[in-house]
């Protein structure tokens, strides 16, 4: 039986984070499922997947977290628990384009939390405008929103939001 094992990986950026994480899960016959890995700001920054046999899922997760003294951090959360049964739910996109300032993610987010909307994929970048010497934020969301909650009541919201922040936004199904 396999344990799945959800990883969150801080380190300062240098060659090797990823072949020494991967490392110790082989040792412990564990598998690379799914992960998304970035620098930002010189810092190494990742989440993963991985899959390791339920017998030794934990002698794995402490061998991770002693990475620490080789300056990776390593966050490991191991889901044994069958999953909460599913609601009915609809796949949506959420693009965002506007002037940067503080509050954007918070204010937007807000809304959709209200309507029990879950995030799954969020990515944002802050981009220089050539021409305007200012900053543009961009942000593509993936949603899965329940069956029961009013579309048109959300958008209208969201729509209402994006006015008052002065952005762009679209939600797509």
């Amino acid at each position: 039986m396999k344990t799945p094992i959800v990883l969150t990986i801080i380190s300062e950026d240098h060659p090797g984070i990823v072949n020494t994480v991967s490392e110790v899960l082989y040792k412990h016959d564990g598998t690379w499922t799914e992960s998304s890995m970035a620098t930002l700001a010189g810092q190494f920054a990742g989440i993963l997947l991985a899959s390791v046999a339920s017998d030794k899922a934990d002698a794995c997760i402490e061998e991770l977290q002693a990475l620490r003294d080789q300056g990776i951090h390593v966050i490991a959360h191991a889901s044994r628990d069958k999953p909460a049964p599913a609601i009915e739910t609809r796949e949506y996109a959420l693009d965002l384009v506007g002037n940067d300032r503080r509050g954007i993610v918070h204010d937007i987010t807000a809304i959709l939390a209200r309507f029990d909307v879950n995030v799954h994929d969020l990515e944002t970048v802050v981009e220089s405008v050539a021409m305007g010497g200012g900053e543009v934020f961009k942000a593509r969301a993936k949603l899965t929103i329940p069956l029961n909650v009013d579309i048109e009541a959300l958008e209208a919201e969201l729509e209402d939001m994006a006015n008052e922040l002065m952005v762009d936004i679209r939600l797509e199904h």
